[in-house]
């Protein structure tokens, strides 16, 4: 247990290190002198004018940007690992406060989207199981298709069209309350609900091929005990991951839905950024998403001993 616990540690430090460089030195390399964007947002305040040479200088200067890129990876790394993500070169803000001023609204996005995906994914898959080759199957089936099919820009904007424009049931855009949350909601997660009702299904119809189904049958117990006490627990292990990793896809914000309906979460805040150039605040959202995965990986894998206790026998 131990061993599997450092070796998921060093992988966890591994990803974080090559993902970080990755961007790192990928942003650096964009066409264009990083000292001069810089300068137009900080002593401009707008990307559309042109600095001084003077002011080019400073901002030089007083960043180090004549250093090589190694060496101020080495002090961004360095500096992250004390928590200074540095500042955001169009706000003049803490990259680190960027991010929490965004993370409740892009968390309560994110939780409230896989909580739907759950409550509906889940026992549509468990129906279609049961009813197999039927016309309930066939029909939640088809339904998964075209949720996982549909654009989610596209749904988006229908939504909006129907909901907002047609009917005037919610707001267009915009965070606020619930009445806000429900279009951005319903668009992440009906393509979350059909990849559970699928995963759902697929996984129940191959536990209930197994001997010790079988067996259950054998002894005499009812449909309902076989389905929910033997089967479902079995089934869970793989919706499980894929609830995990669709969890923390949304905590790293989504960009395309956050951007149509003006929410102001982390996906916004990245999507932005990369538009200003402003690579602090990009290199402190990919380190927060990779952050993100991994811990939610390593949640995953605690869950899974409470479910199937032979996996932490191994």
């Amino acid at each position: 247990m131990f061993f599997n616990f450092v070796k998921r540690l060093g992988i966890f430090c591994l990803v974080l290190i090559i993902s970080t460089t990755l961007v790192f030195f990928m942003l650096h390399s964009l066409p264009g002198e990083k000292a001069v964007v810089m300068a137009k947002y900080i002593f401009l305040g707008s990307v559309e004018l042109n600095p001084s040479n003077e002011e080019i200088q400073l901002v030089k200067d007083k960043f180090d940007l004549d250093r090589s890129l190694i060496s101020q990876y080495i002090s961004w790394a360095g500096a992250a690992l004390h928590g200074d993500l540095g500042r955001s070169y169009k706000s003049n803000d803490p990259v680190s406060q960027e991010i929490l001023i965004r993370l409740p609204a892009t968390i309560t996005l994110a939780f409230v989207s896989v909580l739907m995906s759950l409550f509906i994914g889940i026992p549509l898959g468990i129906l279609a199981a049961v009813k197999q080759n039927s016309i309930t199957d066939y029909i939640c089936s088809s339904t998964a298709v075209l949720g996982i099919s549909m654009p989610n820009f596209w749904l988006a904007l229908l939504l909006m069209l129907v909901f907002s424009l047609k009917l005037n049931l919610t707001p267009t855009i915009g965070y606020g309350g619930l009445s806000h949350l429900i279009l951005p909601a319903v668009t992440l997660g009906t393509a979350s609900s059909a990849v559970i009702m699928r995963l759902t299904r697929s996984s129940m119809l191959e536990v209930m091929r197994q001997d010790y189904i079988r067996a259950a049958r054998g002894k005499g117990l009812s449909r309902k005990s076989i389905f929910i006490t033997h089967a479902l627990r079995n089934a869970l292990i793989p919706v499980i991951t894929i609830i995990g990793l669709e969890f923390g896809h949304l905590l790293g914000g989504t960009v395309i839905i956050e951007t149509i309906f003006a929410w102001p979460g982390i996906g916004r805040l990245l999507i932005d950024s990369i538009s200003a150039r402003d690579i602090p605040v990009i290199q402190g959202c990919v380190l927060f998403i990779t952050l993100m995965y991994m811990l939610l990986n390593f949640a995953i894998d605690a869950v899974y001993p409470l479910i199937d206790p032979r996996i932490g026998g191994n």
